[in-house]
């Protein structure tokens, strides 16, 4: 009777996993085995070293200049019983361009490389920016279709444009959900082949007549970036911002199993070198009296669009609703590089803050409260 059930059994997980792969879920294997096996329930910002990855190599160093005020003044109860609660990894302040304060949790240090998770987006459209400025790509009016010609084919594909893909106006037929393991963005993260996971989806509508937020919209922008570049999009950030920029480690970019970074997410790096991204809108563009990035192309990233209610521009979270005006980088969980423009401020948090509260417009409230917060105690 015993081996009667147990064959019963191994005939039933064996049919699953027949299953699994005709249909193309296979890479819930995978996500099994390296959330749930290790007694998490979703992906982590401590992911990198399960996923394999290109290196984004930095040049010489140029460590941030300390404020003569450095980690001298304590922040506030509340501010300091928010970052804990919200199970806060690093918390750093640059003003007027040096750091102001940093503080860490839970082992980590200024040298821990954490998941950016989606504040890649924006260093993607940063990238493309790279890109046009080097001839690369013909614009944000260029078509998806001059990289891939197969989208002149797929229905409403003739009409995408890079811009509309920066700007998550693509109308792909892609549903934006990180608890569902059947929904896309987890066979992005944990399948092995991106060209499955997004080329597939196809689109639903005519692109540019409506923003909804895609982590396959940032891929495909990311496919047409590796397209133009003839290199490795890692390769491609190191020479155009991680070297210029001085920054003070080498950073991972995770890819899929044919070496595809994943532009959707995944750039592996410490707090103090995000703010140096952070630091380079600020300042639009310019660092070290080098004009790194278009200061016109930065403010086109900054600008919302229409279509997102003024939420979103290219890349970039926008909150001009505020009392203080700020854009910021937003990965899941809570991951922020904040712009503080009238403030000269910038703001990295990381960390694990799951089922963060949002706005009407779908931002994180968090963030809003950081920067009220860290203006009223370091104004």
């Amino acid at each position: 009777m015993i081996k009667k059930v147990l064959k019963g059994i191994l005939i039933f997980f064996a049919a699953l996993i027949a299953l699994a792969y005709t249909f193309g879920y296979d890479y819930l294997f995978k996500g099994i085995r390296e959330t749930y096996l290790r007694g998490k329930n979703s992906a982590t910002i401590d992911d990198a070293k399960y996923f394999p990855s290109h290196i984004i190599a930095k040049g010489k160093s140029i460590p941030w200049v300390q404020d003569s005020l450095y980690n001298k003044k304590s922040l506030p109860e509340n501010l300091v019983e928010d970052l804990n609660q919200s199970n806060t990894a690093s918390f750093i302040v640059i003003k007027n361009g040096k750091l102001l304060h940093e503080q860490y949790w839970e082992g980590y240090n200024q040298s821990t490389k954490t998941n950016s998770f989606s504040m890649a987006k924006a260093v993607n459209v940063m990238l493309i920016g790279k890109a046009i400025e080097d001839k690369k790509i013909k614009g944000l009016n260029q078509k998806f279709a001059d990289f891939y010609q197969n989208y002149n084919n797929v229905p409403f594909g003739n009409h995408l444009t890079i811009g509309d893909l920066a700007k998550m106006e693509a109308g792909l037929n892609w549903k934006e959900d990180y608890n569902n393991p059947f929904l896309p963005t987890a066979k992005a993260y944990y399948g092995k082949s991106l060209e499955e996971a997004v080329f597939l989806r196809g689109l639903k509508e005519q692109p540019g007549t409506k923003f909804e937020y895609q982590s396959g919209a940032s891929q495909l922008l990311g496919f047409a970036l590796r397209k133009s570049i003839n290199k490795t999009v890692a390769e491609y950030l190191s020479e155009k911002f991680w070297q210029p920029l001085g920054m003070e480690q080498n950073a991972d970019w995770m890819t899929d199993d044919f070496g595809m970074e994943k532009t959707f997410c995944c750039i592996n790096s410490n707090s103090r070198d995000f703010a140096k991204l952070g630091q380079l809108l600020l300042n639009d563009g310019i660092f070290n009296n080098h004009q790194v990035l278009s200061s016109n192309y930065i403010k086109q990233m900054r600008t919302p669009t229409k279509l997102s209610n003024g939420a979103y521009g290219m890349g970039l979270w926008i909150n001009e609703d505020a009392p203080i005006k700020h854009y910021y980088f937003w990965g899941v969980n809570g991951q922020y590089i904040i712009i503080v423009p009238e403030k000269q401020l910038v703001i990295v948090r990381t960390g694990m803050y799951r089922d963060q509260p949002k706005d009407a417009k779908g931002r994180p409230q968090q963030v809003e409260f950081l920067v009220n917060e860290v203006v009223r105690n370091f104004n």
